[in-house]
């Protein structure tokens, strides 16, 4: 297909939002962030409706127009009022439109009834997202995470769509209207559903093996996380030339992505992507998603990377900050990663938590590998440990969290000869052998 021709199958689409006249900011925060041409703050409508615009360009439509009421609550049947949804037929008419994208998600109930009124195919912000996410995906896994939210999606919204295939049975007490395709469609679903969770959790046992692994051989890690199309992939691909797809859309990359990354010391650790974060992500994909999250839970040092260009940077702050909570990733060593300051005439610098820096560039790494390497908890040490025989009970413990270099049993206990951490070698140190109690004292690795 010619360039032509695939820029004519695009889809024409038509935005649809409600205002409910909600400020994304406070009069202080007006000041140093987002604010529209006229000089007052943006709603949050406003804000949600450009994203969106956005979230259609990735999936492939072209937006020929918008639609925003200004009213206090949605209204149960068609979601906007009356007369807009008389408007947006008009407007549906005249450009040739092929579909209504709605800023919110709709009820099966808005859904058919807005169709039957405008003669358009409508979908909401939900599923538009869902549809991105199954174009990106290219794992095994991803594709599975997209299509198990997919289905939680779909499932309680089969209600409606009438009884007209029932079918019959074959046997006594099966005869009259029989079973409605209704019925069978949920049962199919929830046994699919159930399905892709068994194979899910497999996978997940692999990752949770293989994050136990590298923590036991004290590999380091070092997760990216942030908004949609702040540059995650383009900074992965500057510090290890990981060859990730970059490109200037949102979710262009789902699939997480690991690489080895050497910090100016000569200190080896581990970097991995995750999954772009975008506000109202559909609850469905956060749990379908959430062992690829999980990374940062675990990690030693987190990089929220965001769009130092975009006016509302710090929305997408909050919202990274706010899934990082719910993940339980408190406490664990945060960098604000502020990515494309040269679009904002912003000369690379850093903070005491944040680096100011242009990935597409390389202008500021030097800083960021600096900032990542006094963040990481110090390095693990290389020692022996002497234990007696009634101590042995310690020395399994020490051998579950640390690599094991010799074991030998000897006529006084066992000999282990260990990669643990410092903290670890600190608890122990009662059993550090002679050679090893001569050297350096092995202080506390805790985040601080």
């Amino acid at each position: 297909m010619t360039e032509a021709n695939k820029q004519e199958a695009r889809e024409r689409a038509i935005l649809c939002a409600l205002d409910t006249g909600r400020q994304v900011l406070n009069e202080a925060e007006a000041v140093t962030a987002a604010v529209s041409a006229s000089g007052w703050a943006r709603t949050e409508a406003e804000v949600s409706l450009e994203e969106l615009r956005e979230l259609a360009r990735t999936a492939g439509a072209d937006v020929v127009g918008t639609v925003l009421q200004a009213r206090p609550s949605a209204d149960a049947a068609l979601y906007l009022g009356q007369g807009k949804i008389d408007e947006l037929k008009e407007m549906v008419d005249a450009d040739r439109c092929d579909l209504l994208i709605f800023d919110g998600e709709l009820s099966p109930t808005q859904l058919r009834n807005i169709e039957k009124a405008t003669g358009a195919r409508v979908v909401d912000r939900t599923t538009l997202i869902l549809d991105i996410f199954a174009q990106r995906a290219k794992s095994r896994e991803g594709r599975l995470q997209v299509e198990l939210a997919q289905l939680q999606y779909r499932l309680p919204r089969l209600a409606g769509q009438g009884t007209s295939l029932s079918r019959l049975g074959a046997g006594i007490g099966t005869r009259g209207p029989g079973e409605t395709k209704l019925e069978t469609d949920r049962r199919h679903i929830e046994r699919r559903i159930k399905a892709i969770r068994q194979e899910l959790k497999s996978v997940e046992k692999r990752r949770n093996m293989l994050r136990a692994r590298r923590e036991k051989n004290g590999v380091e890690t070092v997760v990216l996380v942030g908004y949609t199309n702040a540059g995650k992939s383009t900074l992965m691909n500057t510090l290890t030339e990981a060859g990730v797809l970059a490109e200037d859309k949102l979710f262009a990359t789902l699939d997480p992505t690991s690489r080895a990354l050497r910090l100016p010391s000569g200190r080896n650790v581990m970097l991995i992507d995750t999954v772009g974060l975008v506000r109202n992500l559909p609850h469905q994909l956060v749990e379908a998603f959430h062992s690829t999250l999980e990374e940062a839970a675990s990690a030693d040092v987190i990089l929220n990377i965001c769009d130092a260009s975009s006016p509302e940077y710090e929305d997408h702050l909050r919202v990274t900050e706010e899934v990082l909570k719910d993940l339980g990733a408190e406490g664990i060593p945060t960098l604000r990663v502020m990515n494309k300051c040269d679009l904002i005439f912003e000369t690379p610098h850093r903070t005491k938590d944040t680096v100011y820096l242009s990935a597409k560039n390389g202008s500021g790494v030097t800083l960021l590998l600096e900032a990542v390497e006094e963040a990481c908890p110090k390095p693990r040490v290389h020692v022996r440990f002497r234990f007696p025989f009634e101590e042995l009970s310690q020395a399994s413990i020490l051998r579950d969290d640390s690599a094991v270099l010799d074991e030998v049993y000897t006529e006084d206990g066992l000999e282990l000869e260990v990669i643990c951490s410092a903290r670890m070698a600190d608890h122990y140190k009662e059993f550090l052998t002679e050679q090893n109690k001569e050297d350096e004292h092995v202080s506390d690795d805790r985040r601080q």
